[in-house]
């Protein structure tokens, strides 16, 4: 059977077509992300703006002609933070439905976590230890503590890149000073997930995809070779390395980013306010490891369809 999930993130909308094997593994057929910026203009006030309104519509109907020429049987669509917190997010998902017949989930946080968990079990070897494991997305940022077994605490938080950006407005380059506002809201948001570390005492980073992909691509150009991220669904970080990136990424302005190799021009706004998360996460827990999965909810809406969940 061939099945299309299509994650309707804040920043990005991401498709997966797959062929599903009698044994229980799946071909990928085709994978693409199309830059919508959903959140421009209204994710601070809670609404679509008409012209993000308009261009998920139309990356939606670029999307059913693929799925039309991959003879596709079952579409999965999830509509994550910036539909879920907007006023007329069901008036998107139904404007979607009458476009393309597309039938869009507008899923939970916490729902959005438990995809994001089963998508990086099928990407990175997990232990018995606990590991952190957090997706920023443009509209929210979701924390997981677990291991190979399962999910001892998860959380969505109003947190996303996107988000962040058109609360505080930051300076190009961003300043000490709008670094400094940032991380103690950060702190002040975050307390519930200080609680839960003290609880569920983590050894690791993981993060999911998304600014995680772009951190490793900008290393990988900058010391080594594209090379060694290729057909890898798992990625260890030297940190010396990433402090390298991060104080690149937090002192350049955006014609300066549009020039760094390995970061995607979807990503270009994105990343200062991402790579911040990042910093402030591995320094207030005094995190000594962190990894890559390349997958995430898509991939965990695939496992989840083709194992269901009893052996997660």
């Amino acid at each position: 059977m061939r099945i299309a999930v299509i994650d309707l993130g804040t920043n990005t909308f991401n498709l997966l077509i797959a062929e599903i094997n009698p044994d229980k593994s799946y071909t990928n057929l085709y994978q693409t992300k199309l830059s919508v910026k959903l959140g421009e203009g209204g994710i601070d006030k809670g609404f679509i703006a008409p012209a993000s309104f308009q261009r998920g519509i139309n990356a939606l109907k670029i999307y059913k002609e693929t799925i039309s020429n991959y003879n596709v049987e079952k579409v999965f669509a999830f509509a994550t933070s910036a539909i879920r917190t907007a006023a007329n997010g069901t008036e998107f998902t139904d404007k979607v439905k009458e476009e393309t017949g597309f039938e869009v989930e507008i899923i939970t946080g916490d729902r959005e976590a438990e995809l994001i968990y089963y998508g990086v079990c099928e990407a990175v070897i997990l232990g018995e230890e606990l590991s952190l494991i957090i997706d920023i997305g443009g509209g929210s940022t979701e924390f997981i503590i677990a291991n190979k077994g399962k999910i001892f605490w998860k959380q969505s938080f109003l947190l996303g890149a996107s988000r962040l950006l058109e609360k505080f407005k930051p300076s190009d380059p961003i300043t000490d000073i709008e670094i400094q506002q940032l991380t103690d809201y950060l702190n002040a948001q975050l307390q519930s997930l200080y609680e839960a570390v003290k609880l569920f005492p983590i050894t690791e980073l993981i993060g999911s995809s998304g600014s995680f992909d772009s951190l490793a691509e900008m290393i990988a150009h900058r010391f080594y070779t594209p090379e060694i991220l290729k057909d890898k669904t798992e990625y260890t970080f030297n940190l010396n390395d990433y402090k390298v990136i991060y104080e690149n990424v937090i002192k350049s302005n955006k014609e300066e980013r549009t020039k760094m190799k390995g970061l995607i021009e979807m990503r270009i706004d994105m990343i200062v306010i991402s790579t911040i998360i990042v910093q402030f996460i591995l320094t207030s827990f005094n995190i000594k490891k962190m990894r890559l999965s390349t997958y995430s909810l898509k991939e965990g809406t695939l496992s989840e369809i083709i194992n269901g969940t009893d052996n997660k």
